[in-house]
């Protein structure tokens, strides 16, 4: 059974800030959707884990670290739907519910800049990996799920090329979406059996507009 972000297994993990720096994606050069920060130990691993995949394909990040307010809007929006899609639900069932596809805020990989959506794409653009990126559960049919069934050969060929690379890299998946990868946070101190994350909620650098 898929332990989920609201689990007491990962919420009572503390978070041991490192203090690893920020960096731009882009500069390490990894195809992103602009400007993307995310934690320099994370940006290594993908580095690494683009090195590893066939000539003409690369990763494409679409999302890094995310800012504590864009994380409790989403997660607070898809809960309120949850709550429409279930009428009579508890508050507690919902927060559960909604963990599979939102993490809480308090333990949110993408806020700490431990986290990132990708997909792999090629000359002819992204490879088909089953559903969009960020396709709920109910808009996908669990196809979002990493080990879904009910998505074409093609796909769960394309998955797993992802999940070879990343996984060699040092990164864990998020079972429930195939697009979610992380280094550091306390999933993957779970998975990987640490005692603590590495790091803690993070704030984009400020970038100088002067000349």
């Amino acid at each position: 059974m898929t332990v989920l972000l609201s689990d007491d297994r990962i919420t009572r993990i503390p978070a041991i800030e490192t203090g690893d720096p920020l960096v731009d994606l882009c500069t390490y050069g990894i195809s992103a959707n602009g400007l993307q920060w995310v934690r320099q130990g994370l940006a290594d691993r993908l580095v690494v884990a683009n090195s590893f995949l066939p000539v003409g394909v690369r990763l494409h990040v679409v999302e890094g670290l995310r800012a504590i307010e864009i994380q409790r809007e989403i997660y607070d929006g898809y809960k309120a739907e949850i709550h429409r899609l279930n009428p009579g639900i508890s508050d507690a069932e919902a927060h559960v519910l909604a963990s599979r596809f939102v993490s809480p805020v308090e333990v949110a990989p993408h806020v700490a800049g431990a986290a990132v959506d990708l997909m792999l794409i090629g000359e002819h653009g992204p490879f088909d990996l089953g559903t969009p990126i960020d396709a709920t559960p109910e808009q996908s049919n669990g196809a979002c799920f990493f080990d879904a069934t009910n998505i074409s050969r093609e796909a769960r060929t394309n998955r797993a090329l992802l999940a070879d690379v990343l996984t060699a890299s040092g990164l864990v998946n998020y079972p429930t979406e195939w697009w979610h990868w992380s280094f550091g946070d306390r999933y993957w101190a779970y998975l990987e059996q640490r005692d603590h994350a590495l790091f803690g909620p993070a704030t984009a650098p400020q970038l100088s507009t002067s000349a």
